[in-house]
């Protein structure tokens, strides 16, 4: 399909023209064929680079998934159970505090009922937050201890350390809270291997799946190919930026940074997250490749939310299950369809995606064994969202979504 008779290519075309994005790359994947896929506006605006299929983003929170995947296949091997505490790899976390309220002062705390386990990461019932979705002390400590999110210069060890210190939110269990879950779960794979995670990943899952271009940093000789990062000054025009939100990233990693972000911190490209999204069409398993056991599959893909912890999930202060969707290991899984909300993911009873802050979403549908990926680079601080600036992402996904639907009728 040529870019003249693409309608994703037009319609994405069109929100870019206007200015509410750099650019745009989508795939649509379906029984072994690419449907679609196309580069829309740009990769670099100011060198005229114009985006392509193989563009590398930062793909933020579509980084979950893939650490939670891979924490899952130590688990088929027996290296811990779900409801083990997370203590024998981490005990640092041995004496935690609760806060009585998310605002309250530091000092009001009441004893952790129980420790963290390693479904409560996999399920952001740990009672880790992110700091920026409050106002109170808590979000002010988060930034002293830890750094940026992605590029900090917390070293692992000291991370987790100073990450412990620090009160839980809420009682170990109880409720969903999106945070930092699953930089500490990728943090454990790291201690439980011995290996930097990025080691990990590329062994376990990036090699197997001929993942090429994904990992933590991207190498000299392709970072011709990485999107340039973009988001809006204060009156919602399109600027260049240098880092992510809030500082979560710098302008360039440092070659020696030692802590990397399992939650947040990947690079890659479409063909790349569509080798990974695969897995949730083949039970585990793509192309003869098999990395998880259709029974660990299972856990990953279906919901493991009460209806009352569906109610209650929010993120940055939205609810977010409360219709449609429920949440598996690192993955929304689709419940009700017609009350599904698209930024998170669409498809059928069963469908799963997760997003990420940068712009990137994707949705892997078994019922009709296909897949769609969009990538962007939409940075934008919270207050910006609050003020209804860089919502044109959004219109972009519920534009391919749709559209993409009608190429695979």
């Amino acid at each position: 399909m040529n870019r003249e008779e693409d309608p994703i290519a037009a319609a994405i075309g069109t929100i870019i023209s206007r200015g509410a994005l750099a650019g745009v790359a989508t795939l649509v994947w379906r029984d072994g064929k690419v449907v679609q896929a196309a580069g829309v506006g740009w990769q670099d605006m100011e060198a005229k680079r114009p985006m392509q299929r193989d563009t590398l983003f930062r793909i933020a929170s579509m980084t979950k998934p893939i650490t939670s995947a891979a924490a899952l296949m130590l688990f088929q091997e027996g290296r811990f159970a779900l409801n083990d505490p997370i203590t024998r790899w981490a005990p640092e976390f041995s004496d935690m505090r609760v806060l009585r309220s998310p605002d309250a002062p530091l000092d009001q705390t009441d004893p952790a009922e129980r420790p963290i386990t390693f479904a409560d990461l996999l399920t952001h019932q740990s009672g880790l937050t992110y700091g920026p979705f409050h106002s109170g002390p808590l979000a002010r400590a988060y930034d002293e201890a830890l750094g940026g999110d992605i590029d900090s210069v917390v070293p692992p060890d000291d991370w987790i350390a100073r990450l412990a210190a620090l009160p839980l939110i809420d009682q170990p269990g109880t409720t969903f809270h999106y945070g930092h879950s699953t930089d500490l779960l990728g943090l454990l794979i790291a201690r439980m291997e011995d290996a930097p995670l990025g080691d990990v990943l590329k062994r376990r899952v990036f090699d197997p799946l001929g993942m090429k271009d994904t990992g933590f940093t991207v190498p000299i000789e392709k970072r011709s190919r990485r999107a340039g990062l973009y988001g809006f000054d204060e009156a919602g025009h399109l600027i260049a930026r240098l880092t992510g939100p809030g500082g979560s990233t710098l302008p360039e990693r440092p070659e020696d940074m030692a802590f990397v972000s399992g939650g947040q911190g990947l690079w890659s490209t479409l063909d790349d997250y569509l080798a990974f999204a695969r897995l949730f069409l083949g039970a585990g398993a793509v192309d003869g490749v098999r990395l998880l056991r259709p029974e660990t599959f299972a856990l990953m893909h279906s919901n493991r939310l009460t209806e009352s912890q569906r109610a209650t999930a929010e993120l940055g202060g939205l609810p977010i299950f409360a219709a449609g969707h429920g949440f598996g290991m690192g993955v929304a899984v689709v419940l009700e369809p017609e009350k599904a909300e698209l930024t998170l993911c669409g498809g059928g009873v069963g469908a799963v995606g997760w997003p990420g802050g940068f712009g990137g979403w994707w949705q892997a549908d078994p019922n009709d064994n296909s897949v769609l990926i969009l990538l962007a680079h939409n940075i934008v601080e919270m207050d910006q969202f609050a003020q209804g600036i860089g919502f044109g992402i959004y219109e972009a996904i519920a534009e391919f979504q749709a559209l993409a639907s009608a190429l695979l009728q």
